[in-house]
């Protein structure tokens, strides 16, 4: 009996447990499989990383205050964040992994970076 990858059909050689003829058919078949839900993880994580570099270019020092203004122009993009830490005071820290920001008066933010 010949096993025929689930892919392209040719024949199978090698392992028993072996499902696909090479590398290049399994990959063809899972990024089909998952092609629907990684569009919106990819695109997540792209907005994500965008978010964390322009935090991490704005805020060399690991402390220091940022206009709103400057981060839209850079591309930030409010919405995508990873954490929020709520201190004893009551100010809320928005994250992007270690970079974070808390808004102030005035369209300023103070940009920090978490030291875990």
């Amino acid at each position: 009996m010949h096993r025929k990858c689930p892919e392209c059909g040719d024949r199978i050689i090698g392992r028993a447990d072996k499902k696909f003829c090479g590398d290049a058919c399994r990959n063809a078949h899972n990024n089909r499989l998952n092609k629907d839900s990684k569009n919106l993880i990819r695109n997540t994580n792209n907005r994500l990383r965008k978010n964390y570099r322009i935090l991490e270019i704005l805020n060399p020092n690991q402390k220091t205050k940022c206009s709103r203004a400057k981060l839209i122009e850079k591309g930030f993009d409010f919405n995508y964040f990873t954490s929020i830490y709520t201190t004893k005071a009551g100010a809320i820290y928005y994250f992007v992994y270690d970079q974070g920001y808390l808004p102030l008066e005035g369209d300023y933010y103070a940009l920090v970076k978490r030291n875990d």
